[in-house]
């Protein structure tokens, strides 16, 4: 898949080729991969507003997580708990369209909210293999074991220097997503990588 068409990738210092995305190590121990074009927006509502809260179930079938680092699953949306008034949603492989106007347009009669697109603003990275909680405990504080952190739990880190979301995928630790700023994203691959190579 080419993504050169939209906006080159913040990583294509570590492309194989023009054009190709970010595919490194081995399914058996431990892989990264790039997450190209995911459609993302942050969203500020108050979490009590009942006409926020329908308009998103009905336009989404979200409903937005009131517990904190949690995550809701709606129709090709899952929105990622931030803050008290705070989500990032993110959209599914599958989504087509700009997701922070769609939201916009269904909370159109809600009397006080903030909606930004932040898919151009951050990069997507998925790291798998049974070797990926080690590379992430290489530079991560969290408790990464499954008894602490668990599908459908979202938090907000580090990785060494960057600022990163983490998602957890699958019940054993063995899967995960990285949302990390644009600017940040090539130094995270590379010590993602790096981590890789040491493990």
């Amino acid at each position: 898949m080419s993504i050169e068409t939209l906006q080159e990738s913040p990583l294509a210092g570590l492309h194989d080729a023009p054009g190709q995305l970010l595919r490194r190590g081995d399914e058996a121990s431990v892989r990264l991969e790039e997450q190209p074009l995911i459609e993302l927006a942050n969203l500020r509502v108050d979490p009590a507003s009942t006409p926020a809260r329908d308009a998103l179930h009905a336009a989404f079938d979200l409903d937005l997580p009131a517990t904190p680092n949690t995550v809701a699953q709606g129709r090709d949306v899952m929105a990622l708990w931030l803050a008290p008034d705070e989500w990032l949603l993110r959209a599914g492989e599958s989504w087509r369209g700009d997701l922070a106007g769609q939201v916009q347009a269904a909370l159109a009669d809600v009397e006080l909210f903030a909606v930004t697109n932040q898919g151009s603003a951050n990069s997507t990275l998925r790291l798998h293999g049974p070797k990926s909680r080690d590379v992430l405990n290489a530079g991560c504080p969290l408790d990464l074991h499954p008894r602490m952190f668990k599908p459908g739990q979202c938090a907000q880190s580090h990785y060494f220097k960057a600022s990163v979301l983490l998602r957890v995928l699958d019940s054993q630790g063995n899967d995960w997503e990285l949302i990390v700023r644009r600017s940040f994203a090539d130094y995270t691959a590379r010590m993602l990588l790096d981590a890789m190579d040491n493990i």
